[in-house]
């Protein structure tokens, strides 16, 4: 049981840290995340490289520890495709997140309900697995059906977790 609950978990931490991606229309350094430059020939992350901070709602400033990185950062940027243009002022990299268009925050909602809709599946799978270890335990029936019965309450508490994250990421995306 003990083993299940942290499946769970570590699928709502999945969940949380995929949503960090779906970005809202306000600038925020997970957008980089999984955005790697060459720096001194080694694939790099860019939170390794340099200091990612936000001044603004919708800008981000990148400001490299070593100077040299800024074209290989400003380049690996570009090619990431994130819908964002860098702009190299010689000492940082200024990113600007424009503003989302009302089909844009419509197509972002649906891609999170997509990615919960994947951990729910992800629950289930978890609730199957745990539902074939009891059994193949062998315990007494009404000891077997508390068991099962204990793993039910559990995912239907993790859905509805997933119910409530979608929901504030929703109300985020549509947020004007």
């Amino acid at each position: 049981m003990d083993n299940t609950e942290l499946k769970f978990q570590k699928t709502i931490e999945s969940l949380e840290s995929k949503l960090l991606n779906i970005r809202a229309g306000r600038a925020n350094p997970a957008m980089l995340n999984g955005i790697n430059a060459s720096y001194y020939g080694a694939s790099t992350p860019i939170q390794s490289l340099a200091n990612i901070t936000v001044p603004e709602a919708r800008t981000l400033m990148i400001k490299p520890f070593d100077k040299s990185a800024l074209k290989e950062i400003e380049r690996a940027i570009n090619e990431a495709n994130i819908g964002i243009t860098p702009v190299n002022n010689g000492e940082t990299i200024i990113l600007t997140v424009p503003e989302l268009t009302e089909e844009k925050r419509r197509e972002y909602v649906k891609m999170a309900k997509a990615v919960c809709e994947e951990a729910k599946v992800a629950l289930r799978n978890i609730r199957q697995e745990a539902n074939n270890e009891i059994k193949k335990m062998e315990l007494p029936e009404d000891e077997e059906k508390l068991y099962l019965d204990d793993i039910q309450e559990t995912v239907n508490e993790y859905n509805k977790k997933i119910d409530d994250i979608f929901k504030e990421k929703e109300t985020e995306l549509m947020r004007v």
